[in-house]
C-alpha cells in the first residue's frame, strides 16, 4: 500500500511538472511579446500580453491546488520539498509575467512617437531571458542541479546589459532634455527585464532546494 501511495504521489508530481512546463512556456511567450511590442511599438501585441495574465494566473492556481493536495498525502522528504519548491516557483513565474505586463504597458504609453533610438540591447535582454527560462524549466524537469547553477550565473549578463542600457539612456537625457520622457520609459522597461532575471535566478535556487534540500543563494 505504501508503495502504491508513493507511486501516486510521483505521478502527481510528474503531472505538476508538466503543468509547470506549460506555464513557463506561456510566460516565455509573454516576455517575447512584451519586448517585441515595445520594439515595434505594436499596441495589439501589447494587449495580448495583458490578456494572457489571467490565463497564466489561472494555471498557477491549478498547480498550487495540486501541490496543496499532494502535501496532505503521505510523502517522502524529497516529495515534500518538491511541492514546497514548486509553490515558490509559481510565485516567480507569475512575477515574471507581471514584469512582462509592465513592459507591455510601457509600449502603450510610448506608441505615439518614435523611440529616441532603435532598440537593440533590450531585445538582447529578452532573448537571453528566454534562454534562461527554458534552461531553468529543463533543470526542473530533469532535476539537474548543475544546469540550475549555470543558468543562474547568466543573470550576470542580464545585469551587465541593464547597466549598459541605463548608462546610454542617461547620456541621451543629459544631451537632450526633450528625450528624457522616452529614455525614462525605456530605462524602466530594461529594469523590469533585469528583475525578470532575478526571478529566474530564484527558480534555479528552488530547484537546488528541491533536489538537495539546501537553501542556496545563487546570485
Amino acid at each position: 500500500m505504501v508503495g502504491t501511495d508513493e507511486n501516486n504521489v510521483d505521478k502527481l508530481i510528474q503531472d505538476i511538472i508538466h503543468d509547470m512546463m506549460e506555464m513557463g512556456q506561456s510566460v516565455k511567450v509573454s516576455i517575447a511579446r512584451s519586448v517585441n511590442s515595445l520594439k515595434e511599438q505594436n499596441t495589439s501585441m501589447a494587449d495580448k500580453v495583458l490578456e494572457s495574465k489571467k490565463e497564466i494566473d489561472d494555471k498557477g492556481n491549478v498547480i498550487e491546488d495540486k501541490c496543496t493536495m499532494g502535501m496532505t498525502l503521505k510523502v517522502s522528504p524529497v516529495q515534500l520539498r518538491t511541492f514546497k519548491g514548486i509553490l515558490r516557483m509559481i510565485i516567480d513565474l507569475e512575477s515574471i509575467q507581471d514584469m512582462a505586463v509592465e513592459v507591455a504597458l510601457i509600449t502603450k504609453v510610448t506608441s505615439q512617437a518614435p523611440h529616441i533610438k532603435p532598440l537593440v540591447d533590450i531585445p538582447r535582454m529578452s532573448d537571453q531571458l528566454q534562454v534562461m527560462l527554458d534552461s531553468s524549466l529543463d533543470a526542473l524537469k530533469n532535476r539537474d542541479v548543475e544546469l540550475a547553477r549555470s543558468t543562474a550565473l547568466k543573470d550576470n549578463e542580464i545585469d551587465a546589459l541593464f547597466d549598459q542600457i541605463r548608462r546610454e539612456l542617461i547620456t541621451y537625457m543629459i544631451e537632450d532634455p526633450q528625450k528624457i520622457a522616452n529614455a525614462s520609459h525605456l530605462t524602466f522597461a530594461a529594469r523590469y527585464l533585469e528583475r525578470m532575471g532575478d526571478h529566474i535566478n530564484n527558480l534555479c535556487e528552488s530547484l537546488v532546494y528541491i533536489v538537495t534540500g539546501e537553501k542556496v543563494d545563487l546570485n
